[in-house]
This record gives structure tokens, sequence and C-alpha cells, in this order.
């Protein structure tokens, strides 16, 4: 992330008598301007987080200010993934696929407080206590539901982090492997993270040991 008052500086100064005939500024806020005012969520929602999304999609709260109105109904053409309602162990890999389905760049909104860490379902044997378990989050937006102000407050949050960013360090135009390519969780007897199953062997191995050497004793 880039302070925003050092990437937006041209370095330039423009004369007197061209202050009102002629503009410099920088390929990185052309480049942002143009991000943050056309963010494409995509359509879906998991709880009643989703009826607040939809009312602020709604004339009253208007997203149109701020080109975020055009939801699109295949994550292929969606820049936003807004979490909005709680997680489930059943959802989670879906979520997952639609995730690595959207192209870069691409952010992540977690609507309340199921989608931030479980909310009032945190302890249930079925819910993920926050979908940044598995995903990478860009906003958190607390409230069991947030109201569409709310959203939008959030919204704004984002179009200020896409401000800050340059082409130089952003992590889709870096050379290399898509790092952003999340596995699919698999929904076992319990919702089981591929990127931890190193662990998991390692655990397992380190049981029978325990086992062993309690009952020697």
């Amino acid at each position: 992330m880039t302070d925003n008052k050092e990437l937006n500086s041209p370095g330039y100064e423009i004369p007197d008598d061209l202050q009102h005939a002629v503009s410099i500024t920088t390929l990185d806020r052309l480049y942002n301007w143009g991000r943050r005012w056309s963010v494409w969520p995509m359509m879906f929602g998991l709880a009643c987080c989703a009826i607040e999304m939809i009312a602020a999609e709604a004339a009253r709260y208007d997203l149109a200010r701020f080109g975020m109105e055009v939801m699109r109904a295949s994550p292929r053409q969606s820049d936003l993934m807004i979490v909005s309602g709680t997680v489930t162990k059943k959802i989670m890999p879906a979520v997952v696929r639609l995730y690595n389905q959207m192209p870069e760049p691409k952010y992540v909104v977690a609507m309340g407080a199921c989608a931030s860490g479980g909310g009032p379902f945190k302890e249930g044997y079925n819910v993920v206590a926050g979908v940044d378990k598995f995903i990478p989050v860009d906003i958190y937006i607390p409230g069991c539901p947030p109201t569409p102000q709310a959203l939008n407050a959030g919204l704004i949050k984002l179009q200020e982090k896409i401000d800050k960013q340059s082409i130089r360090k952003v992590r889709w135009y870096q050379k290399g492997s898509d790092s952003a390519m999340i596995p699919i969780p698999v929904l076992g007897p319990d919702l089981m993270d591929p990127r931890r199953y190193a662990e998991f062997k390692q655990y397992a191995e380190q049981k029978p040991a325990e086992t062993a050497t309690e009952t020697k004793e």
C-alpha cells in the first residue's frame, strides 16, 4: 500500500498562465480513478445481511453514485464479492470456488458479524467463524445486520483502499503464479483446508506416539 499523497503527485509544477488549461497527473491516479468508480459486485447473498445489501442497491441509497449498481450474476464479470450473511461449512467450498473464478483485481467485503467472525452462531458446529479463514478480506463491516448506510460507508472505505494501490506493486501485475488462487475446502466430517494437510498429517503421526508412551507408563 502506498501513501496516497505520494501516489497522486506527478512531481511537476504547472506554470501560472497554464493553471486552467493543463492538468498533470500520474498513471496510478488515472488507473485507480477508473477502477474506484466501476466496482461491479457479484449478485449473491447468504442470509439476512443480503436483505440490507438489496436495500442499499435500491433508489433510496443509490449505489449508482459510486458506480457499483451493476451487480453481475457471473463471478467472471465481478470485481467485488460482498459476503452478506452466515457462512456455513457446507457453502464455504462454493464461496471459495466463486472467489477463484473472479478476475483480478478483485476485492472481498465481509458484511456483518457472521461473515466477519461467525456472529451469534460462532460456536455452532456448522458455521465458519469468519470467511477470512479461507479467503482474504479487504473490508469488514460490523453489525447484525449492518444498515445500508453502513454498507455504503464500507464501500467508500474500499474506494479509499483502491486509491492507494500502485500498478508497480499490486499482486496481479507481478510475475509468477497467481497467488490469489485458493484450494477448495473439502467438506467431510468437518471442513478441511487443503493448505493445512501437512499440519494435519504431522498431528496424526504424533498422536499414536503419544498414546504409546502413555500406555507404557
